[in-house]
């Protein structure tokens, strides 16, 4: 069974996957993960990274492409981030986690230890930006299309746990 996470930042999606990852004993595969690595290896700041990216593809093609070969030779994965909905045509459960932005916002100042949440709110909307720009450049991807998805949830009212037990009976049900 192949299953992808996909939302925008701060929505849990890297939570969800973990999870489910856990449960399932399925491989991980996490884009946020490895572009995060990435800017510190560069040593920059996601939004700096973000720039870098915009100016060169070959950023994201290299994530996409590993996230995406990976996954197409393996069952039993998760496959975390913005685009691996698009990036898995095969996957069996596809996954968007959506949340508003304020609370998104709230969880990414906590994570990435941002001062204040105005830094972390105009942070997130460029970000966001950003990546709808490179999305649409590089792939002809309208991220905010979801219509691709078997789910769309809402992190805000639910935890992991309970988020969890949603998928798990849509994977009960995938899995007949």
């Amino acid at each position: 069974m192949r299953i992808t996470v996909s939302g925008l930042p701060g929505s849990g999606t890297t939570s969800l996957a973990r999870y489910l990852s856990e449960k399932y004993n399925f491989g991980l595969i996490s884009a946020g993960e490895i572009f995060r690595q990435m800017a510190k290896e560069h040593n920059m700041d996601l939004p700096q990274f973000g720039a870098l990216a915009e100016s060169d593809p070959s950023f994201d093609r290299m994530i996409d492409e590993r996230q995406k070969e990976i996954a197409e030779s393996r069952d039993n994965i998760i496959v975390e981030g913005r685009l691996s909905g698009w990036m898995v045509p095969s996957a069996d459960l596809k996954i968007w986690i959506n949340a508003p932005l304020g609370c998104r916002v709230r969880r990414i100042q906590s994570r990435d230890e941002v001062i204040n949440e105005e830094t972390a709110k105009h942070t997130t909307k460029d970000r966001e930006q950003c990546e709808a720009l490179r999305y649409r450049m590089y792939y002809q991807i309208d991220i905010s299309d979801l219509g691709l998805y078997h789910m769309i949830l809402n992190s805000e009212h639910w935890g992991i746990e309970q988020l969890g037990a949603i998928v798990d009976t849509a994977i009960a049900v995938t899995k007949k």
